[in-house]
């Protein structure tokens, strides 16, 4: 069970689509409208977990069409994305947009979220603590992902919000825009590399 809870942790944490834009919603929005956000990644992390807890999510991605299309969307999402963190201008900005994303957007964004079926397969395909026990093993681990996924998401957004009072030179924070967009493309490179 510590092994499972240390994997949630150290998979959660690391950079991807869900803790980037909760940054940047921070960052671009404040603390407060940044929760709606994070409800929102929160039943869509929920969500995309059943899909591949249930199975639903193997039968839908073994149809090439529907593997295919996902892939493009993903793709096509993250480099949209690290494109808006690149050319967002002289400030600080994880995501730049007249209106916060919303609950919706969040759910979305775990829809279409590789990493997210990626992480939510390893985690419930693997460390098994209870053999003999799936169903409450199953549970126990979606209480454990839930307990470590709030924590580590809220502190994204407060890291995010951290951004936005920074008064930091220009330079430095094109090169933060920059460096956060090359992170994107290479989880675009990783998926796109992957194989299918």
């Amino acid at each position: 069970m510590l092994n499972f809870a240390a994997a949630v942790l150290f998979l959660i944490i690391t950079p991807g689509p869900g803790v980037l834009s909760t940054a940047g919603v921070g960052s671009g929005f404040g603390f407060r409208a940044g929760l709606g956000y994070v409800g929102g990644l929160f039943l869509g992390t929920n969500l995309v977990a059943l899909a591949v807890v249930s199975g639903l999510a193997a039968v839908l991605f073994a149809v090439p069409a529907v593997h295919s299309g996902f892939f493009f969307a993903s793709v096509c999402y993250l480099v949209y994305l690290a494109a808006r963190i690149a050319f967002s201008g002289s400030r600080v900005a994880f995501i730049e947009a007249r209106r916060a994303p919303g609950f919706g957007n969040g759910v979305m964004l775990q829809a279409i979220n590789p990493k997210a079926y990626a992480v939510n397969t390893a985690l419930f395909s693997g460390f098994a603590f209870w053999p003999g026990a799936p169903v409450a093993e199953t549970v126990v681990k979606f209480l454990i992902l839930n307990a470590i996924w709030i924590p580590v998401h809220l502190g994204w957004l407060a890291a995010g919000v951290s951004f936005r009072r920074l008064d930091l030179p220009p330079r430095t924070q094109r090169a933060i825009n920059v460096a956060m967009a090359v992170s994107m493309l290479a989880v675009v490179a990783l998926a796109a590399l992957a194989p299918r």
